[in-house]
């Protein structure tokens, strides 16, 4: 593993695969994203032990619930299932869990357990999950628009106030720092309508493991070729050594 003061402080991960997982063993879809379930176990802890600050996984985009029925109540089952089996053991490990994306859609049930996970977890500064459900960067744009426009109309935010630093803060994200590194498994390469802004400066992973059997080595590999990068932010060279 490469060493601790090199590795991502933010890492944000679309976990794909989980679908073609469960095809190559002739499986239900849904048994692809329990697999995939137990694996996000696994990446959070490793990351965990790596001392990672910030984690973002996209969990369920706004565009997922155009796939089949039974397929979404699934995933909105294991949802259900993971914050009741999990949310003790993130909080006593002392990760603070976040969702960000819209709720509008999800269930009294599943509202509540996400109140109640992010309500025990506040005050937990080992490690901060965010959990991307219903979300999508579009979405994230326009919300964080809204936002800034009704700051404009009851506070009377001058129009030369208006610049990155304020429209950021408007983000789901904040007050987080952009991703440093984004992880996609599943070999597709597109950032999917993910962390559209923050993705400015981040250094894109793209890896063909399906997400259920990317582990700790894969993750190893992923901190590996960050590690081995020059992040210029449109500098030359020279200056980023100088």
């Amino acid at each position: 593993m490469a060493k601790a003061q090199m590795l991502p402080t933010h890492v944000a991960v679309v976990m794909d695969g989980n679908g073609r997982w469960a095809s190559k063993r002739l499986l239900p879809r849904s048994a692809g994203h329990r697999q995939g379930a137990k694996a996000t176990r696994n990446i959070i802890e490793a990351c965990l032990k790596q001392k990672i600050k910030y984690l973002t996984l996209f969990a369920f985009s706004s565009e997922n619930w155009q796939r089949p029925q039974e397929e979404v109540q699934a995933i909105m089952e294991l949802f259900l299932s993971s914050l009741k089996n999990d949310s003790k053991t993130l909080h006593e490990e002392g990760i603070q869990v976040r969702f960000i994306g819209g709720r509008e859609h999800f269930s009294g049930q599943l509202c509540e357990l996400i109140d109640e996970t992010e309500a025990l977890t506040k005050a937990n500064n080992k490690m901060l999950l965010n959990i991307a459900i219903d979300y999508s960067g579009r979405w994230d744009l326009i919300q964080a628009s809204k936002k800034l426009f009704k700051q404009v109309q009851l506070q009377g935010l001058d129009i030369d106030e208006l610049d990155e630093d304020a429209f950021a803060r408007h983000l789901s994200t904040y007050p987080l720092p952009d991703p440093d590194l984004f992880i996609r498994t599943g070999g597709e390469q597109r950032i999917s309508n993910f962390l559209i802004w923050q993705l400015a400066y981040t250094e894109l992973y793209f890896s063909a493991t399906l997400w259920p059997d990317f582990d700790a080595k894969e993750l190893a590999l992923a901190f590996a070729s960050y590690t081995k990068r020059k992040r210029r932010y449109g500098l030359v060279p020279e200056q980023i050594e100088s």
